[in-house]
């Protein structure tokens, strides 16, 4: 191991977000896994023999995850803290369970980036998305604070299905949107899921997706908020009303969006401000950070999702066919990876960003 690269365990490791989170920090140039946690019947296993015939990347299990043995992520608590500087979360557990293990890995010390909903509600965990909200993270000493955490604490992304039009609003704020209306077309591994597992979505689409219309509402409002008297208070605006399809697509979480705003743009506004949209993050130099950020199409049929969803290694914001709405304002569509900027890839370039910013070191 580089001496200059950070110790990272994953929670959660033999789960489908957790072998993305493998995948993707293989070669990772600042950080390097050294510890894998799952449940006590993966425990003590190889990591090759603990995923035996529920590898469900495209990629080979890398090297050097494959030979670690796995440990209980509950019961083996002290063995992983010794081995890491931080950890991100994939737990797939009840939240209360879940609250009570990250909980007691900050209060070991070590930093939690979380995949998980249990804290997304916590007033003083910052909910991230790198390139709206990056200013969330100084309530970090607050929490600590509060906690009596030295060094350990809690910061968590969102739920996937806002990375495929949060992003497209938020560079369209100089306008005030108002109201968005969102229909949200979510691939089968937003629920873990393959075809080999989940044969009955073969040629078929769900209109639900438990819990999640209540996420893809509320959860913007948290990003959007600020922080004030130690807490993170929503915004109000815009007011978001979601409806949650589960359709018959691998990977790729797609939206039709529809805006009111105070002050309705025109369609060149709107186009120039997602393709000059400014980044903040630019001048990190982040690993996993997309560049461009945002990528609009002109045609007609862009994007899609099996042909657009991998843009800027999965990390890249895509939309396309922006027009008129005679209810609204305007309307689009949006379009993200799932598993990589929805999930793993969105808490690594977080777990990047706030080591630029010295939370992790």
């Amino acid at each position: 191991m580089r001496m200059d690269k950070l110790r990272v365990g994953i929670l959660g490791a033999t789960g489908m977000v957790g072998q993305r989170f493998i995948t993707l920090l293989n070669n990772h140039p600042w950080f390097e896994v050294t510890a894998l946690a799952a449940s006590p019947r993966s425990a003590g296993k190889p990591y090759t023999a603990a995923v035996e015939g529920r590898w469900l990347m495209h990629e080979p299990i890398p090297a050097a995850a494959a030979r670690l043995t796995v440990r209980a992520v509950h019961n083996d608590i002290d063995a992983v803290v010794r081995d890491v500087d931080f950890v991100f979360s994939a737990l797939d557990l009840e939240k209360e369970e879940i609250v009570e293990i990250e909980n007691a890995y900050a209060a070991r010390r070590i930093p939690v980036v979380s995949n998980n909903s249990a804290h997304r509600w916590t007033s003083d965990v910052p909910m991230i998305m790198p390139e709206i909200n990056a200013d969330h993270t100084d309530i970090i000493p607050i929490q600590k604070k509060n906690r009596g955490w030295e060094k350990g604490f809690i910061v968590v992304k969102p739920n996937c299905s806002l990375q495929s039009y949060l992003p497209l609003i938020h560079a369209l704020k100089s306008f005030r949107p108002l109201k968005v209306e969102v229909v949200t077309l979510q691939a089968i591994s937003g629920a873990g899921k393959t075809f080999d597992m989940w044969p009955e979505m073969v040629d078929n689409v769900i209109p639900f997706i438990g819990g999640e219309e209540k996420k893809t509402e509320e959860e913007p409002m948290k990003i959007l908020g600020r922080i004030e008297a130690g807490k993170i208070v929503p915004a109000t605006e815009p007011v978001i009303s979601a409806t949650c399809i589960r359709v018959a697509a691998s990977d790729g979480h797609m939206a039709a969006v529809s805006v009111l705003f105070e002050k309705k743009p025109s369609e060149e506004d709107i186009i120039n401000a997602w393709r000059n949209y400014q980044n903040p993050l630019a001048h990190l130099n982040l690993p996993s950070a997309p560049n461009p950020f945002i990528t609009y199409f002109e045609e007609d049929n862009r994007p899609q999702t099996r042909r657009d969803r991998d843009t800027a290694h999965g990390m890249g914001i895509t939309a396309g066919r922006l027009r008129s709405d005679p209810i609204l304002h305007w309307k689009f569509i949006g379009l993200s990876h799932n598993t990589i900027r929805g999930a793993a890839g969105g808490a690594i370039l977080t777990a990047e960003f706030l080591k630029a910013r010295g939370y992790l070191s």
